[in-house]
């Protein structure tokens, strides 16, 4: 049994505490109605430090109000009647007192302890790439564009970013006519292709009408897509760490796209009135943010030089597709033997050398009952399967990227978006008069592209297509592979990323056979309206709930 009451309060204790904390009693319990700031720096005092949480709290905190500001910022934070720049203003009075309780401590984790929700709105999804690449601390969420139209109009104009150096330059009325040209073929295909792929996979009664209509316009959505430029405006929701935030404002500092500047000035000013303490080394006048600006700006121009000098090669690869780059050959040894690990007293190097010497049938065995009990892909798999490492490289449309990217358990890198190798056009269109249309507008960007990158190759991006393909790798362990291919190759989701993620899984296999069993809930069928399924499902749970 749990031990409790280890901790005494007064009855007038108790009813502060209850504000703040969701037990008094239980040696388990969560805090709530405390912001970000005091939550982080209660937990920093609290790892060193012989009382409670609780006591800890009163005695630092609550009774230490006039240094801490404690009452102020709760209750600017929790009042519905009071400015809203209250609370912002009591923590920056409390500001020192937070930021000696932090560096007190000398170690970069405490900013993992407090963290925010951020909303950006309107910016462009080559920026939303760059603020989701970030891949520990922080959990964003973007704006579909299986589910949305793009093709709405604000004072009369599309919604795509008018990036600074290309609206003052010769290009601008290039980029401007060429974004317009996609997005108005984008919004003049959608009627047909509806039509068209109504016709082809007609209603079935037996099907709720609002289910097969949202499977319909996945469809139609994501077959047009691949219209949409790259500076297509977006919206993105974030939570992260304070750590997470201040490594993202430092990147985005030193790029060198006006927007990503901009982005990361806009984040650290909000992000300031609510967690000051943990991003104030991202300021871009703060002495690390400026060594941290030194050794980026240093390293890229150096690993350019060297790029360019070693880029003598007459050719390049531009076949479309997945590659599997590299892996040990010693993996389903590694993976053995790391299963038996756990449950034995042998060391790691003792169980290699065993599973080396035993037969195949054993070592399978082995593999089985690391697996054999799974009953669906949420069920995790063992550690023991990142013991095996692949590299993938993967060259395909931008659409595909942008939606595996959203993976953070590996390693990827993409090289700068460019036309120069060709473009996905969806099977739905083939046969179709909307194909001439659909083709010209990429046609027209690959024009406008090669046009500007001459002289702008970052700022070009902005007017690539979706459809147009990229080439990045993915270097993943067989763990957080198996949890992409099972997820991505769902009846659900987009036909094109479906592939990629099947290829991967079938490469693995092919060179594994023994690791087919870990991709067991892959799903390696085609379907018409992938969505239709779920949707059903959504609407059944909707009807029980009503």
């Amino acid at each position: 049994m749990l031990q409790e009451d280890y901790e005494e309060f007064t009855e007038s204790q108790i009813k502060i505490l209850e504000k703040y904390v969701t037990n008094t009693s239980s040696h388990i319990f969560a805090l709530r109605n405390l912001p970000e700031v005091i939550k982080g720096a209660l937990f920093s005092r609290y790892s060193r430090s012989s009382l409670g949480l609780r006591s800890l709290l009163l005695k630092e905190f609550v009774t230490n109000s006039e240094e801490s500001a404690f009452s102020s910022i709760v209750a600017s934070a929790t009042s519905t009647e009071e400015n809203p720049a209250d609370q912002a203003l009591a923590i920056k009075r409390a500001q020192n007192f937070y930021d000696r309780i932090l560096d007190g401590y000398g170690d970069d984790s405490i900013a993992e302890l407090g963290g925010a929700h951020l909303a950006l709105e309107n910016v462009s999804m080559l920026a939303a790439k760059t603020l989701e690449d970030c891949r520990v601390g922080g959990s964003p969420i973007e704006k579909s564009t299986r589910y949305m139209y793009f093709d709405q109009k604000v004072k009369g104009e599309y919604l795509f970013y008018k990036e600074p150096i290309l609206m003052t330059s010769a290009y601008r009325d290039t980029y401007i006519n060429t974004c317009n040209l996609l997005f108005e073929t984008y919004s003049k295909l959608i009627p047909p292709l509806t039509a068209k792929i109504e016709e082809k996979m007609p209603h079935d009664p037996n099907v709720s009408k609002a289910a097969y209509n949202a499977a319909l316009r996945a469809k139609v959505l994501d077959c047009l897509r691949g219209l949409l430029p790259a500076g297509t405006l977006t919206n993105l929701g974030m939570y992260g760490n304070g750590r997470f935030y201040e490594q993202l404002i430092h990147k985005l500092h030193c790029s060198n796209i006006t927007e990503m500047q901009e982005v990361g000035k806009r984040m650290y000013e909000e992000l300031s009135k609510v967690i000051p303490s943990f991003i104030r080394r991202a300021d871009i006048n703060h002495h690390t943010h400026q060594a941290y600006a030194q050794y980026y700006e240093a390293m890229n121009m150096e690993l350019a030089m060297v790029t360019a000098q070693n880029m003598a090669f007459p050719d390049r690869n531009m076949e479309r597709g997945v590659r599997l780059m590299s892996y040990d050959p010693d993996s389903v040894i590694k993976v053995a033997a790391a299963l038996l690990f756990v449950n034995s007293d042998k060391s790691l190097d003792d169980l290699t050398r065993y599973c080396q010497e035993l037969p195949e049938e054993e070592l399978e065995r082995i593999l089985d009952a690391g697996c054999s009990s799974r009953e669906n892909r949420r069920h995790k798999s063992p550690r023991a399967l990142e013991h095996a490492s692949f590299t993938f490289e993967i060259l395909t449309d931008f659409g595909i990227y942008r939606d595996l990217h959203r993976h953070r358990l590996l390693t990827q890198e993409r090289q700068l978006l460019s036309c120069d190798y060709g473009y996905c056009l969806p099977p739905e269109i083939e046969g179709m008069d909307i194909k001439a249309d659909y083709q010209f507008a990429l046609q027209k960007a690959k024009e406008a592209y090669d046009t500007i990158a001459t002289e702008l190759p970052e700022e070009a991006q902005y007017v690539v297509p979706m459809a147009y393909n990229v080439r990045w790798y993915f270097q993943v362990n067989l763990r957080a592979l198996q949890w992409l291919c099972e997820l991505r190759s769902q009846a659900a989701g987009h036909p094109n990323y479906r592939l990629v993620a099947q290829q991967m899984a079938s490469e693995v296999c092919r060179v594994f056979p023994a690791f087919e069993r870990f991709f067991k809930f892959v799903d390696f069928e085609g379907y018409d309206l992938g969505r239709l399924g779920q949707e059903e499902r959504k609407v059944e749970k909707q009807q029980l709930q009503s």
